[in-house]
């Protein structure tokens, strides 16, 4: 990291070699290659300088993204990365952060913290990886698990219905909901630009193969199941697949669209929702510090007297 800063402060160009750090262990195949290699060309497109950019992780195959980009990185613990992230919110607006979580980690033990991120809108991109199980620690049912999959906890097949992230998102009053997936490379960068830019807390959902336990899942060879959600206000679709499947034309600020395409069969990549104007939960607690009345440290339990 210090060679590095000081490359960047001398003014060349950050590139996607600067970032890596030792090679990926995960499984061939897998989708957090295209994610990682994603979330790289995105920094570099952006540059973003190492030193300002921070990732913070939880437990899972996704856990290990901050050991593989050369930025600052914490790797929590299970289902805890965004209480880490937000910390980081309310003390260094500063950093340019972003959390990575798998659906396990988001949707299970952490649910109640990502229910909290989403309502309090703290400035961060989250990032979920979501193929559909729990694969690191080999192949348990995940809560998005489709209906009828058979895991290692569930070897007749997973009985109940998958929670849907993207609806579960909205449903909490995300400011900022996108969904790609890991096999549309420009289609992923360009969504993670559109999430930086917002002011908030902005959930990006990424379908990510898993080879290893679940090489049926996620047909990446067609399109034909799913569509692109294109608005000028929105994101592209990807430019290898834009003349091969859907698009449809959704405006970002119609949150009542938005819902009938999450609550839909159908497959849909792009932005379905964006508010720009919702506050921000740790803008709200740093005018609250600022405008604060100061007080002697002597009495500051005074109150508390009985």
């Amino acid at each position: 990291m210090p060679e590095l800063h000081e490359k960047t402060q001398t003014g060349a160009p950050l590139t996607v070699k600067d970032l890596n750090t030792e090679n990926p262990r995960w499984c061939v195949g897998c989708g957090d290659f295209g994610i990682l290699m994603g979330f790289k060309r995105f920094l570099v497109e952006e540059q973003l300088l190492p030193h300002e950019t921070v990732n913070v992780s939880g437990i899972g195959c996704s856990g290990r993204v901050p050991f593989y980009v050369n930025t600052y990185g914490v790797h929590a613990i299970h289902g805890r990365p965004i209480t880490i992230a937000m910390g980081l919110a309310l003390t260094r607006p500063d950093l340019k952060l972003f959390v990575h979580a798998g659906d396990g980690d988001a949707l299970s033990i952490g649910g109640n913290h990502l229910l909290h991120g989403i309502h309090k809108n703290f400035n961060c991109v989250f990032i979920l990886y979501d193929n559909q199980l729990y694969a690191l620690t080999k192949s348990q049912s995940s809560p998005t698990t489709r209906k009828g999959h058979p895991t290692n906890t569930q070897p007749k097949g997973t009985e109940l219905e998958p929670i849907a992230p993207i609806r579960f998102a909205l449903g909490i009053g995300a400011s900022f909901v996108a969904a790609t997936a890991d096999w549309l490379p420009d289609h992923m960068v360009n969504t993670l630009k559109a999430a930086y830019a917002h002011k908030g807390f902005s959930f990006v959902h990424v379908l990510q193969r898993c080879p290893h336990f679940d090489p049926e899942n996620f047909d990446n060879k067609s399109s034909a199941w799913f569509s692109f959600l294109t608005h000028e206000k929105g994101i592209p679709a990807d430019k290898r697949l834009a003349g091969k499947t859907e698009a449809i034309r959704h405006d970002p600020s119609d949150h009542e669209a938005a819902f009938k395409f999450a609550n839909s069969n159908h497959t849909c990549f792009g932005l379905f929702y964006s508010n720009p104007d919702k506050p921000c939960y740790d803008d709200m607690m740093r005018q609250r510090i600022a405008s604060a009345k100061p007080l002697p440290r002597a009495g500051i339990l005074d109150s508390y007297k009985i």
